[in-house]
């Protein structure tokens, strides 16, 4: 079995969004960062690699937004052999000054190589945090599956998705392929 862990973006996952629902409904366990709001890659990395060590069994991310770097930038690391799947949904354009802001530059830039582990990349074509052709072009880069969600936003609780159960049947697949 795997663990699932959550992974949110800049600012946190607030009450009503589909991570924290999932969260709660589910048991997974919320990587917390000491800094949401002014957030560093090495620090971020390093809080990630702690969890997942302390992991006895493969992990699950599932990272929303800024987090999908995060995870991008994770995969280059030796920890990322215990990472049996990923969940990437909305991911913020990093490189991008027009969408997205300055505090999230550290991430930058973007790791467009293959991630060594199975994943799933939805994206929204009206998402302002990244283009959906920018979205497609990470997609591509890292080996992933695309989910067109089509007019969605930001894929968060501003965007009217509170429980998300499109983005949670895709997570159940890839738990279903980490199982097997």
């Amino acid at each position: 079995m795997a663990r699932v862990l959550i992974l949110p973006g800049h600012g946190d996952s607030g009450p009503g969004h589909w991570q924290t629902l999932w969260e709660e409904s589910r048991g997974f366990e919320r990587v917390v960062q000491d800094e949401w709001e002014r957030p560093e890659l090495a620090a971020w990395l390093a809080r990630l690699g702690e969890r997942v060590s302390a992991s006895p069994e493969p992990v699950v991310l599932v990272a929303h937004s800024l987090a999908c770097a995060l995870v991008a930038h994770f995969a280059a690391t030796p920890l990322a052999s215990r990472v049996a799947a990923a969940l990437l949904v909305a991911p913020a354009d990093v490189d991008s000054e027009l969408h997205t802001p300055d505090e999230v530059r550290s991430f930058a830039p973007l790791p467009l190589v293959p991630l060594p582990f199975p994943t799933v990349v939805i994206a929204s074509r009206i998402d302002p945090y990244v283009r959906f052709a920018r979205a497609t072009a990470f997609a591509e880069a890292w080996g992933a599956r695309l989910v067109d969600a089509g007019r969605s936003g930001h894929l968060n609780v501003d965007s009217g998705h509170g429980p998300f159960p499109e983005g949670l049947a895709e997570l159940d697949g890839l738990l279903a392929t980490a199982r097997g």
